[in-house]
């Protein structure tokens, strides 16, 4: 028997390739793009305090984020698990709201998502 666990050329070799990002479940609004909806793509606050986002970084910022916006009661009645950003790619109907936002600051871009017409 060869029990080298200690060697970390082994261990090296299993786990070569690329490095998954794990993605949070979806939260809350963050407070700046609640209120950008509300001021300036003039929503209803209590229906926009009500969604979900789903975040994701962005690869070439610090403190930048992709985001997904849906309405978890909708994802309820029709049986859906929303579980992170990538989950919304099976279900593009469940997205309302997609574009980005970095974090520390007012830089804030985000539009309704198309629905398709078929």
């Amino acid at each position: 028997m060869n029990w080298k666990f200690w060697n970390k050329e082994q261990q090296t070799e299993k786990f070569s390739g690329p490095k998954e990002i794990k993605l949070a479940k979806p939260k809350e609004l963050p407070d700046r793009v609640g209120r950008y909806l509300v001021t300036q793509l003039k929503e209803d606050p209590d229906w926009v305090w009500s969604l979900r986002a789903a975040l994701r970084p962005k690869a070439d910022e610090k403190d930048a984020f992709e985001i997904r916006i849906f309405n978890p009661e909708d994802a309820y009645r029709k049986g859906l698990v929303i579980a992170n950003f990538n989950a919304l790619d099976a279900h593009p109907d469940m997205i309302l709201y997609t574009g980005w936002y970095k974090k520390n600051t007012d830089l804030i871009k985000i539009e309704k998502a198309l629905k398709d017409a078929a």
